[in-house]
């Protein structure tokens, strides 16, 4: 086995993946990188103004470090520049770069498995019912003072897991190889336990 081994975890917002993948990424001693935040990041800067294949080009590390990222407003934003071919382009380097680090690497996003490491060791797709992704999303803004309403929340899942699904660039869907773990009705604990499962299998 060599010392670069890739791990890409795939599923619509709010099934648990980015919990689950730090979780793996942590069990393992791998490196983890939330490619969404990549596409937040971006929709931040074109609603501060820049346009959509610039922001993707000038993204340096310290733009993910932001609480704003974690807003609807920059949710939706990230949705739609994530349809812009000229965006995916301009971020498919620095993700296969990531993802090719000696020590392994852990990615999640929505077209990691399919696009970005169609040739990863393992790739998982997490999901779970819109209903109990916006129940957790609702959940997590409320905590950190969002005042949306839950069918608000609701509708914006809907929204965007449409926007991920049809769009012709990278759209959201399991690789015809991924081991699929619905969220829906597990504990977090349930979830990392069948996903450490699945790439220690990988790994003998």
């Amino acid at each position: 086995m060599t010392d670069e081994f890739t791990v890409a975890v795939d599923g619509p917002a709010a099934a648990g993946k980015g919990t689950l993948s730090k979780a793996v990424a942590a069990h393992f001693g791998f490196a983890h990188l939330d490619t969404g935040l990549l596409y937040r990041a971006v929709g931040a800067k074109v609603l501060a103004g820049m346009e959509a294949a610039e922001a993707a080009r000038s993204l340096r590390s310290d733009d993910l470090e932001n609480d704003s990222l974690r807003t609807s407003a920059v949710a939706r934003k990230a949705s739609e520049v994530a349809v812009i071919a000229e965006v995916r382009a301009a971020l498919l380097d620095f993700q296969r770069s990531f993802a090719g680090r000696s020590g392994g690497a852990v990615l999640d996003g929505r077209d990691i498995g399919t696009v970005i490491c169609p040739d990863a060791a393992v790739k998982l797709f997490v999901t779970a019912s819109a209903r109990v992704r916006a129940q957790r999303r609702f959940a997590e803004m409320s905590a950190i003072g969002i005042r949306d309403t839950f069918d608000q929340v609701l509708a914006d899942v809907q929204a965007r897991d449409a926007r991920d699904m049809e769009r012709a660039e990278a759209p959201l869907k399991p690789a015809p190889d991924a081991t699929v773990i619905d969220t829906s009705e597990l504990s977090i604990e349930e979830a990392v336990a069948a996903a450490v499962a699945t790439v220690s299998a990988a790994r003998r």
